[in-house]
């Protein structure tokens, strides 16, 4: 089963957020709860954990900026 790396809700008016750096690498086997990505908005960073374990598939690249609710990765 694949879970989704979502962009939060982060506050009300708060509509997309940068990908900062990921923490680990496309392919990586990672544990649920492993810090995996960092997201940047124009008040906050905010570092995401992993909603589940297996290996990661990233589609968002460092430096892009994507709406609340966009797919960052996929845990397969």
């Amino acid at each position: 089963m694949t879970s989704p790396v979502l962009v939060p809700q982060l506050g009300n008016e708060i509509t997309e957020a940068e990908v900062t750096e990921w923490l680990k690498a496309d392919g990586d086997t990672i544990e649920e709860g492993e810090p995996l990505v960092t997201i940047t908005t124009t008040k906050m960073a905010i570092e995401l954990e992993s909603p589940a374990s297996g290996t990661l598939r990233i589609a968002i690249a460092e430096g892009e900026l994507v709406g609340v609710g966009a797919t960052l990765a996929e845990i397969e």
